[in-house]
This record gives structure tokens, sequence and C-alpha cells, in this order.
């Protein structure tokens, strides 16, 4: 296939400025989507555990699960979204406060039903959460699953997570993307 003269040159990126703006958009799009990513599988190989997960609110307590990085494919929850009855606005609040929460055993801990209900459906014996506060707002969940056994979080674990959390909403076309 080939593209007219204009676009090969780049001549039409350079004159116009809706163009520029898509351009922009999608540069940075891939840019945040990259180290999502490379966060996410950092984490994951860091902390050992099964699973890593971005959960994204694209409205208010409403989200899901955009990236991942896995130990196997089988634990892959890409696209859940999480049980709407169990996170309301008084879990919101404690997010947005910089709530960090470390299960060490869904079947033990003190925890609400339905959100252990929700955690089994998705192989959780052990979860680790950490919000990413951008000045908007909450914008996500950092979370961390492991599944084949309990697991007591230790300080580092929540801090690396915590240090990822931070950068990542730092990034400015995370930073700027749009308030809760």
């Amino acid at each position: 296939m080939s593209f007219p003269e204009e676009i090969n040159s780049g001549r039409v990126l350079r004159g116009d400025p809706k163009l520029r703006r898509v351009n922009a958009v999608i540069s940075k799009t891939l840019e945040r989507d990259r180290l999502v990513e490379q966060s996410t599988q950092d984490l994951q190989q860091k902390l050992g555990v099964d699973r890593v997960v971005l959960y994204y609110f694209y409205r208010q307590w409403k989200g899901q699960v955009t990236f991942e990085a896995l130990s196997d494919p089988s634990y892959s929850i890409f696209g859940s979204t999480g049980p709407d009855a169990c996170f309301n606005d008084e879990y919101a609040a404690l997010y947005l406060a910089g709530r960090v929460r470390a299960i060490a055993d869904i079947e033990t801990d003190s925890i609400a039903e339905c959100h252990r209900d929700f955690l089994r459906t998705m192989q959780v014996r052990a979860n680790l959460v950490v919000p990413v506060l951008t000045i908007q707002g909450l914008w996500g969940l950092l979370v961390a699953h492991h599944c084949q056994a309990a697991r007591s979080w230790i300080d580092a674990d929540i801090s690396d997570m915590q240090r990822c959390a931070e950068a990542l909403a730092i990034v400015p076309s995370i930073r700027g993307s749009r308030k809760m």
C-alpha cells in the first residue's frame, strides 16, 4: 500500500493541527501503557506473586482491570470489574485517604463476606491493594494477588507497591487524565 507524498513526507502532520493533536494523544497513551505494563510486570516478578493488576476507574467507583502481569496465563482476569455492592463510597473514601489494604489470608482475615466471595471467584488467597492517587482523586488501584497460598505481606512489599503507584500517579497522561 502506498501513501500520498504529503503523508510520506510528514507534511500532513506538520500542517494539520487536528492530526497533530491526535498524534500527541496517541503518543501519550502509548507511553502511559508501556509504563503501566512494565510496572506491573516488574512488581509481579519482584513480589513473586501470581498476579499484579491495575484496576482503572473509568467513572466514579466503576472500573475494570486494564493491565495485568501473571505468573501463569490461567490467572488472567483482564477486563474484570469489581463487585459494585462491595466497593461503595465508604471504601472509596478510605482509598482516597491513602489506605493500603494487606490481606494475608482471605479465609481468616476480617473482610466483608461479599469481598471474600468476590476474591474467591478470582482464585485470590492473599491480596495487597494500593491506591493510585492523582490531584483529581482516585484514578485506580494497584493490586497484587497471591493465589496459591496465604501470604504475609512485609513492609518492603507494601513500599514497592506504594512507590510504583506514586510513580504512575505523576505520569502526565495519568495525572491529568480526568477527575473522579
